[in-house]
C-alpha cells in the first residue's frame, strides 16, 4: 500500500532529516536505538550523535535567517526537534539547549551581538542558559549571582546550578544581579565566553546523576571575580528578567516538540507490541481494554499535536498573546503525554520496565524516565499554571468579550496560510488581547453545528463541541468571580487554570480541523489510508473533544461510545505502513532487521 503523506513544509523538512539520519533500528547506525541505550547505560554524553546533527545542519535552524541561519519558521524547528526526540530525548535535550541558550540574544540583543553569536553557533559553539540557582530554583528574582560594574565591564561572582550543558557549553547566557533595588529591574543578562575567562575566574561544577536523560550534561558553573567585558551585556542593564520571560514564551512552546517525540516513540512500542502479542488466544490489540487504552492514548497524542501545531504558528501569527499561549502549551502538552506514556506502559506490562536488550533495547523505560524532566524544563507545571492564574483578571474580561484577532487566528490555524516573519518587538509580558483562540471557541462550535445540520459531520461531534462550549461558558463565569490573593494561591485557582488550558486545547483542535479539513482531504487521495480516515467526518477531532471534556467538566465524564475504538485501526495502519502516527503523517525510516 502506498501512502501520500503530508505536504506540510515543516513535516517535510523533518522527514528529510529522518531519512538522512537513517534507520534507528539498524544497530550499526550512529543514531540508533541500540547506541542510545548503551550511552544511557554508561551515563555518557552523546558526543558523536550531536556531532552528526551538526554536520546535518541542525544548528542552522537555531539561528534566525536574518543572521545567516535558516530559522524562518518556528513550526519547522518544532518538527525537526520532534524527529530527533522520537529517536532519543537525551540527544534532543542536549543538542537543542543551544537554541535555548541563544534565544535571549535573538529576543533582546543588538544586531551586532546577534550576528556574532550566530556566527559562533553556525561554527559549532554550544550555548547554555544560566538561570537557576541551587537555593532558589524557579524563583529567578531571588538569584544571588552578582555582576558588579567595573571600569571595563563586570566582575561576576556566584554559582548557577542544574544547568544543561554548563560544562560542555562554550558560551553561557547568564542572568545576574546588577542592582539591589528590590525588583525585576535588578537583573541583567550577560553572554559570557567561558573560553576567554580563564581559571580561577570560573570553575565547572560536577555533573549530577539523573533518573532520566542520564547522558546529558546537567551540572553547574561557579564564578569567582570573573572579569567580563561590557560588550557581554545583552540589551540594556536591568532588562534581564523581561528578556528571559519573553524568551521563555518561545522555549516553552518548543518544549512541546520533546513531548511529541517521546509520545511517538511510546506509541510505536506499545501499539506494535499489542499487534504482535497474543493473549487468551487473541491478539492483545483485539482485547477491549487494550483497544481502549490505545484509543485514549492516540487521541491524547493527536490532541497534543493539534495544540503544538497551533501554538507553534502562534509564535508568528499571535505573537502578542504568547504569554498565555506558552504557559498553556508548556503545562498541557507534557502533562497529557506523561499520562499517555503511563497508560501505554500498562499495555506493555512487564516489558515497560526492562532496561536491557531483552525487549527493544529497553526503549520504553528510557522514554518514560526521560520524559518526566520535560515538565520541569523552562518552568515546571506549577510555574506555568501560576502564570495563567496571574493573568486571570485580564483573561476573564477577554473571554467574556469574545474579542478575536481574526487575521492572527487564521494564520495560527490554517496550515496553508503563509506565516509572517517573527517580530520580537511584538512580544509582550501581558497578553492584552487575551487568547484569540479560546475567545473564538463559540464561533468554531457554531460552524461545526452548521456542518452537522447539513450532514457533513456526525451529530455526535456537534454535541461534544456544544458541551465544550457550555463548559467554557461556565469557566468564564468562575474566572470573573476569582479574586487574586497576594500571598497564598488557593488550590481552586490551579484547577481553574487547568480547565482554561483544556478549553484552549479544545478550541485549537476545533479550529485546526475546520481550517484544514478540505486541504487534508484533497492531499489525502485514494492511497492516503489513515490520513483520510482521521480527517474524514471529524473523527480525530471528535476523539480529542471526548478526551478533553473530562478535563473541562470534572465529575461529568463524556458518555462512552465507539469514537476512541474507531481510532485504533487508523493507528494500526499508520504503524504497519511505517509512517509517523500523526495528523500529518510522513514515511519513517525504520524497520531494519
Amino acid at each position: 500500500m502506498t501512502h501520500a503523506g503530508t505536504t506540510h513544509a515543516a513535516h517535510l523538512t523533518a522527514a528529510a532529516m529522518d531519512r538522512r539520519l537513517g534507520d534507528p533500528e539498524d544497530d550499526g547506525r550512529l543514531f540508533s536505538y541500540a547506541r542510545c541505550a548503551a550511552l544511557d547505560e554508561r551515563e555518557e554524553f552523546p558526543v558523536e550523535i550531536c556531532r552528526e546533527l551538526d554536520v546535518l545542519g541542525l544548528p542552522s535552524h537555531y539561528v534566525p535567517a536574518a543572521y545567516g541561519g535558516t530559522l524562518d519558521s518556528y513550526e519547522r524547528v518544532l518538527q525537526l526537534m520532534r524527529a530527533v526526540a522520537r529517536r532519543d530525548l537525551t540527544v534532543a535535550i542536549a543538542h537543542g539547549k543551544t537554541f535555548l541558550g541563544a534565544v535571549s540574544v535573538w529576543v533582546g540583543g543588538s544586531r551586532e551581538q546577534a550576528g556574532e553569536l550566530a556566527a559562533a553557533v553556525l561554527d559549532g559553539a554550544v550555548v547554555s542558559w544560566g538561570l537557576t540557582e541551587r537555593d532558589h530554583g524557579s524563583d529567578l528574582l531571588a538569584g544571588e549571582v552578582r555582576a558588579d560594574r567595573t571600569a571595563d565591564g563586570y566582575l561576576v561572582n556566584g554559582e548557577k546550578w542544574l544547568i544543561n550543558n554548563a560544562n560542555r557549553g562554550h558560551l553561557i547566557c547568564l542572568l545576574a544581579r546588577t542592582a539591589d533595588e528590590g525588583g525585576a529591574r535588578d537583573f541583567s543578562l550577560l553572554m559570557i565566553d567561558k573560553q576567554r575567562l580563564g581559571r580561577p575566574g570560573y570553575r565547572p561544577l560536577p555533573a549530577v546523576r539523573l533518573h532520566g536523560i542520564r547522558g546529558a550534561d546537567i551540572s553547574g558553573v561557579a564564578f569567582t571575580d570573573a572579569e567580563v567585558p561590557a560588550a557581554a551585556l545583552v540589551g540594556a542593564e536591568g532588562s534581564g528578567t523581561e528578556t528571559v520571560l519573553k524568551s521563555l514564551q518561545l522555549t516553552r512552546i518548543l518544549c512541546a516538540s520533546l513531548s511529541l517525540g517521546a509520545a511517538d516513540n511510546a506509541l510505536d512500542l506499545a501499539a506494535g507490541f499489542a499487534l504482535e502479542r497474543e493473549s487468551y488466544g487473541r491478539r492483545l490489540a483485539e482485547l477491549p481494554q487494550t483497544r481502549r487504552m490505545l484509543g485514549e492514548s492516540y487521541a491524547d497524542v493527536l490532541l497534543a499535536e493539534a495544540v503544538t501545531l497551533v501554538s507553534g504558528r502562534s509564535i508568528h501569527a499571535l505573537t502578542g498573546e504568547l504569554a498565555v499561549v506558552s504557559a498553556v502549551t508548556k503545562y498541557f502538552v507534557p502533562t497529557l503525554v506523561d499520562e499517555a506514556i503511563t497508560r501505554l506502559g500498562t499495555v506493555l506490562g512487564a516489558r515497560s520496565l526492562l532496561a536491557d536488550g531483552t525487549h527493544r533495547h529497553g526503549r520504553f523505560q528510557k522514554v518514560q524516565r526521560d520524559h518526566r524532566i520535560v515538565g520541569i524544563f523552562d518552568g515546571n507545571t506549577l510555574v506555568n499554571l501560576h502564570a495563567l492564574i496571574n493573568q486571570f483578571p485580564l483573561l476573564a474580561r477577554r473571554l467574556k468579550g469574545r474579542t478575536v484577532d481574526a487575521a492572527g487566528l487564521a494564520g495560527a490555524t490554517d496550515l496553508a496560510a503563509p506565516l509572517p516573519g517573527f517580530d520580537r518587538d511584538r512580544l509582550s509580558l501581558l497578553p492584552r488581547t487575551g487568547s484569540s483562540l479560546l475567545q473564538a471557541l463559540a464561533d468554531g462550535v457554531e460552524e461545526l453545528t452548521a456542518l452537522a445540520a447539513d450532514g457533513t459531520v456526525p451529530a455526535s461531534l456537534a454535541r461534544r463541541a456544544q458541551a465544550v462550549r457550555a463548559a467554557v461558558d461556565g469557566l468564564a463565569v468562575e474566572l470573573a468571580a476569582h479574586r487574586p490573593t497576594p500571598v497564598e494561591v488557593p488550590a481552586a485557582a490551579f484547577v481553574l487554570a487547568e480547565r482554561y488550558a483544556a478549553g484552549y486545547a479544545a478550541s485549537a483542535a476545533i479550529h485546526l480541523w475546520l481550517r484544514n479539513r478540505a486541504a487534508a482531504g484533497e492531499n489525502a487521495g485514494e492511497d492516503a489510508g489513515p490520513a483520510a480516515g482521521l480527517w474524514a467526518d471529524g473523527l480525530w477531532l471528535e476523539a480529542a473533544l471526548a478526551r478533553v471534556l473530562g478535563r473541562l467538566a470534572p465529575g461529568r465524564p463524556d458518555p462512552q461510545d465507539d469514537v476512541l475504538d474507531r481510532l485504533v485501526p487508523l493507528l494500526t495502519e499508520q504503524l504497519r505502513a511505517g509512517t509517523l502516527p500523526s495528523l500529518l503523517h510522513y514515511p519513517l525510516v525504520k524497520g531494519a532487521a
